[in-house]
């Protein structure tokens, strides 16, 4: 993915479709094992997240990412805007940074992240939604929601600096009320 985007000149800015042109290509190459073995790693992952709640979680997680995958091979809408490139440039140097961290720590979990790099560009720079969909789950009860044209996401400003996170170029706004 980083050499067709860095054949795209990331300048001042890219557009939509062509983006999505290139995630598209990306999903191509992730196949039904890939998404079964994520889901298994998101089962195990839930099995640590507290009880009340695991259901939602794995939901959540199985529309937010693996579910998305299909939406994206399927999106026909022919999108006229564009993206601010140095953005874009600078979510794909964190995504890249993490892989290289995840291949080297967790081998096993790089190809749901994968899925994960796609779906995190498909979502903020495509879509303009948050990563996680409206409705995920966090600890203490609190989940992602839509109040007007804004998300808010109650873990915003506890992970926004975290370099594993994501957070740092999601769209959504912290949650005021946590």
């Amino acid at each position: 993915m980083a050499k067709a985007m860095n054949n795209s000149n990331l300048k001042d800015k890219v557009s939509k479709k062509e983006l999505l042109e290139i995630l598209k290509s990306e999903s191509d190459h992730i196949h039904i094992s890939d998404i079964m073995n994520s889901y298994v790693l998101l089962v195990e992952d839930g099995r640590y997240v507290q009880s009340d709640y695991q259901k939602e979680f794995l939901d959540a997680y199985v529309k937010g990412f693996l579910m998305r995958v299909k939406e994206i091979r399927g999106d026909k809408t022919e999108y006229k805007d564009f993206i601010d490139g140095e953005k874009l440039q600078e979510a794909l140097n964190n995504l890249i940074e993490q892989e290289i961290k995840i291949k080297k720590e967790r081998p096993e979990e790089s190809n749901f992240f994968r899925i994960y790099k796609i779906i995190s560009l498909y979502t903020t720079f495509v879509l303009e939604e948050p990563i996680h969909l409206v409705g995920t789950p966090f600890p203490g009860g609190f989940k992602v929601k839509l109040e007007g044209k804004t998300y808010y996401c109650p873990v915003k400003e506890k992970q926004k600096d975290n370099p594993g996170a994501v957070c740092g170029f999601c769209i959504a706004e912290q949650d005021r009320d946590v």
